[in-house]
């Protein structure tokens, strides 16, 4: 999706930093509020140097934290009304299964967000889903709900409902520097661009972003291994395409939990991660070679082993993603503390995509002043101490 080659417009209503899935929704929000907005990406799209490519992620309303729970229901709505044609699909509804220890207070906290009373212990996960084995004790909570997101088709269907929307998409293009003020200018390698609002959604690269605008948010960028693992016989170990999604809460052996995708993308392969990295620069992620050794792997070798037998215990494809964490794993959504009319979306770690829709339209509303349709506080800057420096 190349810069267009008509003339180069370089005055807008609102600028958008970033086209991943957050700044690509929040972007397409804005074009349907009749805003004249530039949304500038830095990478050729569609790429694979940030957090919102790859095949599928999981969409679920069980959550630990009653603010996200309370979002999902208007976030899935909007994703199932982007879909751009009858029989093009963003969505594959599959089931989630939550697993821990009994009494775990984010797993009683994701049942209650549920509405469920019952817990499927071993013998009944057993019978319903062959594939999974839980430890003596333990419990599943499922979700019916939840999901694949097709991640790559919905980036793509948001950045081509926002251009159908009058929207421009210029990618290829870095941003060099940003200039605040009641108009702002944003100077890339292609151009000088300027609007009384703009939105940062940059992903691992906001930190440096903010920080020229005398923001240090505590965003860390996590290198994750997205690992995929084979059926020892294909089919036979009830964890094929038609297997529910997982994810695990409390497991000693896996404090920062996993979580599993059935094999949609990979056939006969199941998508098995540590929600957990390294530390990484994200301009330098491709020069740590793909052979390094990982403790992740073993972390979830040995998960393989214990919960899902039917797997084998290496995995046959291992690639790379980022995550932008905040201290909290909470986003941040908040206009600047001096400049208001610059505002921020970052720190998603690792849970933002299911979230976009609503995401994208609460950092629109609050680049338009509008009342957000949320409440804001678990997103806010001042939640950190001493984040405002010199600029």
């Amino acid at each position: 999706m190349a810069a267009p080659s008509q003339p180069q417009k370089s005055t807008y209503d609102v600028i958008v930093i970033g086209a991943g899935i957050q700044g690509s929704y929040t972007a397409y929000h804005l074009a349907q509020h009749h805003k004249d907005t530039l949304l500038l990406e830095q990478f050729l799209v569609p790429h694979s140097r940030g957090s919102s490519h790859g095949q599928s992620r999981i969409i679920r309303s069980a959550y630990p934290q009653e603010y996200y729970s309370r979002m999902m229901p208007e976030s899935s709505r909007l994703w199932q009304q982007l879909e751009p044609e009858p029989g093009t699909t963003l969505y594959r509804q599959r089931g989630l299964l939550v697993l821990g220890p009994p009494g775990e207070p984010e797993l009683e906290a994701c049942r209650r967000s549920l509405g469920v009373d019952d817990v499927l212990d071993a013998a009944a996960l057993a019978q319903r889903f062959p594939g999974f084995q839980l430890q003596a004790g333990q419990v599943a909570v499922l979700d019916t709900t939840a999901g694949v997101l097709f991640a790559d088709r919905a980036l793509r269907a948001v950045q081509e409902a926002f251009r159908r929307r009058g929207g421009a998409l210029r990618d290829g293009e870095k941003v060099l520097r940003i200039e605040p003020g009641a108009t702002v200018t944003v100077t890339t390698t292609a151009g000088v661009y300027k609007a009384p609002r703009l939105i940062i959604t940059a992903g691992a690269w906001t930190g440096a972003f903010v920080e020229q605008l005398g923001l240090r948010l505590p965003l860390q960028p996590l290198r994750i291994d997205v690992c995929y693992w084979r059926e020892k016989q294909p089919g036979s170990a009830g964890l094929g395409s038609v297997s529910p999604c997982f994810l695990t809460l409390g497991l000693s052996q896996a404090p920062h939990g996993i979580y599993g995708l059935p094999s949609i993308e990979y056939p006969g392969l199941m998508k098995v991660c540590h929600h957990h990295g390294s530390p990484i620069d994200p301009e330098k992620r491709d020069q740590v070679p793909s052979s390094a050794p990982c403790p992740d792997i073993g972390v979830l070798s040995s998960f393989i082993s214990s919960y899902l037998p039917g797997l084998e215990t290496q995995p046959a494809v291992r690639e790379t993603c980022l995550y932008t964490n905040t201290p909290d794993e909470d986003f941040i959504l908040d206009r600047h503390p001096k400049f208001s009319n610059i505002v921020i979306g970052a720190g998603f770690s690792g849970h933002g995509v299911k979230m976009a829709p609503v995401v994208g339209k609460l950092l629109c509303q609050l680049s338009l002043g509008e009342k957000p349709s949320y409440d804001m506080a678990h997103f806010a800057i001042t939640r950190f101490p001493g984040v405002l420096g010199a600029a």
